[in-house]
């Protein structure tokens, strides 16, 4: 029988505010071809990633993975 690995959705982004506390605001970036258009654009989507020690400055470029949910918006961890 075959076993499956599941790995947890991971991201690669940059930390764009980190006024609350125990978490950052990371933008995470992604180049996509406009299906009419046919012309690439950049999109970009924040996500609310958990940092317990407050590590992570503005402008750091972050790593986060899905994790259990911490609150109503906040589904990510920072690893790196």
């Amino acid at each position: 029988m075959e076993t499956n690995t599941i790995r947890p959705q991971t991201f690669r982004g940059t930390v764009v505010k980190t006024a609350m506390k125990d978490t950052a605001t990371v933008a995470v970036s992604r180049y996509v071809k406009h299906p009419k258009y046919k012309k690439y654009q950049v999109r970009t989507k924040k996500y609310l990633a958990h940092d317990p020690e407050n590590t992570v400055k503005v402008g750091d470029e972050v790593t986060i993975v899905a994790c259990r949910p911490i609150s109503k918006n906040k589904h990510f961890a920072i690893a790196k």
